[in-house]
């Protein structure tokens, strides 16, 4: 067996030497925003079992979603679902096979982003 020397040479892809690519981030991005729409649907269930317990309560949980942090949560989380659901149907057109070269999967990472933040703001808007 060759002498490798094995404790100075970095881990593959090492943070110092690895440029993150968009489609890195965005799926990254995707993984994030799951484990938030599974934080947001907890305060959602909240608002729900408040809402069956006690007036008390509802005004409570109700207080603080109408407030300028929880305006703020909801809108982020809002930004969330529909950026994890953006990155769901990338995944989905890639299993099929199409759209996976790098430079088109390198726009629709970028498109994820612009997509979500639109989706957002027209429902802000709209709604």
């Amino acid at each position: 067996m060759a002498d490798v020397n094995r404790g100075n040479r970095p881990l593959s892809p090492h943070i110092q030497i690895y440029r993150p690519q968009w489609t890195s981030i965005s799926s990254i991005m995707v993984r994030i925003t799951g484990i938030g729409c599974l934080l947001a649907s907890v305060l959602v269930v909240s608002w729900l079992l408040a809402a069956a317990s006690s007036e008390a309560a509802f005004t409570a949980i109700d207080g603080l979603f109408r407030s300028i942090l929880g305006t703020l949560i909801l809108v982020l989380a809002m930004w969330g679902i529909f950026y994890h659901m953006l990155g769901r149907l990338r995944h989905v057109l890639w299993d099929f096979g199409y759209l996976v070269q790098v430079p088109v999967s390198e726009d629709m990472a970028k498109g994820m982003f612009i997509g979500a933040t639109l989706l957002t703001i027209f429902v802000l808007v709209v709604v």
